[in-house]
């Protein structure tokens, strides 16, 4: 948005989004809360600054988070961060429980990861309901805000779909469509931006070489979402069953599998949840960009959310000690050269060293031994910073987080329209934002066994035949169109691993980290406009 004042006042005489100062000054609004359907799933609450606990130097932006938990990095003194909260629960009549959790010895061992208190009524004598906000904001005003560093919310994450499908919207199943559009069916959203519609797809299958055509081992691009349901260009491709020393990373319970039970909440009317299909679509850009990469696929996303911090930063530090052990050649470890990451949050305080290092610390180990890490920017329109983008170097300089130079960069990626030249209205902005690529109205794949309860809207028969109008919600051609940041993101990793193709080494002799770090940075230098300093 750096236009000079001839671009500024051209713009301002067009239709659509304007480049002027004032515009951009628009774009710093809070996001639109999520429904209270889907905050009471986890006892979410929305952190109001109006009404929020007060402390001198601290002043917190809206964010959403779990109402009675707290996490506790493992950077920092876990014992005494404890103590301390203890002390200050009891005097509001609460008291604190220390999620134990013997599954992550092998986290802990490490360093990684985070430790989750709760919070509950002490006794009769407490006044008010827990509350992790009011807990941390007291501890801040009884020990001092340095003293409670590494203590933060339980945040919420989110997937943003640019406006559910319409058929969602608004509709007696799911959550109304905050555009209230006014039609159950083909109302388009009011950007010019659609939701999951079928497409069909004319074009060859991605050509993929043999294994024996390949040197060494095939680059591996890892993805976090929804996981990866059945379509036959993935199949060989996708694996969705690895499991680095035996251990699961992420959901592994195939009930709440969303790319093949994909109608999990509200009625079971067979309408097909608003995330169904998130991850299978983002493995085919993937494969669309890079056809000789394996693809690592984990779930931590469900059919419509939540999401909650703890369990994305516990498979994140998972997916981090893989990574280093692969590098060190253990066994135990698994290849990842690519990381994509298409789901964020927005802190309260992003600006100041209130900020909780516990999820930077853990992509900053992915990166340090060769990963990279690419992030989509939020589908809100907003310049407000979404973490984890914004923990990558902003253009400006500024930022919540350092950055030496020298390490490979965590990459935030915004979404441009199908003509490649304009940015897409959803999509967030701001100097935290270093990358744009395709993200409206993408063609990708859909399990191919996806068929929702509604109906076409017209239907009739003509010498023999069946007519129809398309059936909006049968994917069975197993493709589809969809927009969002959530897709420019796994784009741009697909495309930076195509140029790691060949370059990786092989399984069992892994190449060492300073050769991974610069073949990363080569591949950069490519695709982006980041370059060490």
């Amino acid at each position: 948005m750096n236009a000079d004042e001839t671009s500024q006042a051209a713009d301002n005489t067009k239709a659509g989004p304007s480049r002027s100062r004032g515009a951009e000054r628009a774009l710093w609004r809070d996001p639109m809360p999520p429904s209270k359907t889907y905050l009471d799933q986890v006892s979410g609450r929305v952190l109001d600054p109006a009404t929020a606990v007060p402390v001198p130097g601290v002043s917190p932006r809206p964010t959403v988070y779990v109402g009675q938990q707290l996490n506790i990095s493992r950077f920092f003194d876990v014992p005494d961060l404890v103590a301390k909260l203890s002390e200050v629960a009891r005097g509001l009549g609460w008291r604190l429980e220390v999620v134990e959790d013997t599954s992550e010895a092998d986290l802990a061992e490490a360093g990684l990861g985070l430790v989750k208190v709760r919070l509950f009524v002490a006794d009769a004598t407490s006044t008010r309901a827990p509350d992790a906000w009011a807990l941390l904001q007291n501890a801040r005003a009884t020990f001092g805000i340095e003293a409670m560093q590494g203590v933060g919310l339980e945040h919420m994450l989110f997937i943003r779909p640019i406006t559910p499908s319409p058929y969602h919207t608004p509709s007696p199943y799911h959550t109304p469509s905050p555009y209230h559009t006014p039609s159950p069916y083909h109302t388009p959203s009011p950007y010019g931006y659609d939701g999951r519609e079928p497409v069909a797809y004319v074009g060859p299958q991605p050509q993929r070489r043999p294994n024996e055509a390949i040197p060494g081992r095939r680059v591996v691009v890892a993805i976090l979402d929804t996981g990866c349901g059945k379509h036959p260009w993935l199949d060989g491709v996708v694996r969705t069953d690895v499991r680095p020393g035996g251990v699961p990373i992420g959901y592994t319970d195939p009930a709440t599998d969303p790319e093949h039970h994909p109608d999990q909440v509200g009625q079971l009317d067979g309408i097909i949840d608003e995330y169904s299909g998130h991850g299978t679509f983002i493995a085919g850009l993937i494969h669309q960009a890079c056809p000789d990469a394996d693809i690592v696929s984990w779930r931590i996303v469900g059919s419509n959310g939540p999401i909650v911090e703890s369990d994305l930063v516990r498979a994140l530090a998972r997916i981090a000690l893989a990574a280093e052990r692969h590098r060190a050649g253990d066994p135990r470890g698994q290849a990842i050269d690519v990381l994509s990451l298409s789901l964020g949050y927005y802190h309260e305080t992003p600006e100041d060293y209130l900020f909780d290092p516990t999820m930077y610390g853990i992509l900053k180990r992915l990166t340090d031994c060769g990963t990279v890490v690419v992030c989509s920017a939020g589908n809100d329109g907003t310049a407000r910073p979404m973490f984890p983008a914004a923990f990558g170097p902003w253009s400006d300089g500024t930022g919540p987080t350092p950055w030496d130079g020298v390490s490979l960069p965590i990459i935030s990626v915004g979404a441009l329209n199908p003509n490649r030249d304009t940015d897409a209205l959803f999509s967030n902005a701001g100097p935290w934002v270093r990358q744009y690529t395709l993200g409206a109205r993408v063609l990708s794949t859909l399990p191919t066994m996806f068929q929702g309860g509604l109906q076409p809207l017209a239907r009739t028969k003509a010498f023999g035949r069946v007519r129809e109008s398309v059936d909006p919600d049968d994917f069975r051609g197993g493709f589809a169109t969809w927009s969002g940041t959530s897709f420019a993101a796994p784009l741009l990793a697909g495309q930076i691993a195509a140029h790691l193709v060949d370059r990786v080494g092989s399984a069992d002799n892994p190449i060492a980290v300073k050769e991974a770090v610069e073949i990363a940075w080569s591949a950069l230098a490519e695709e982006t406009d980041l370059r060490p300093l």
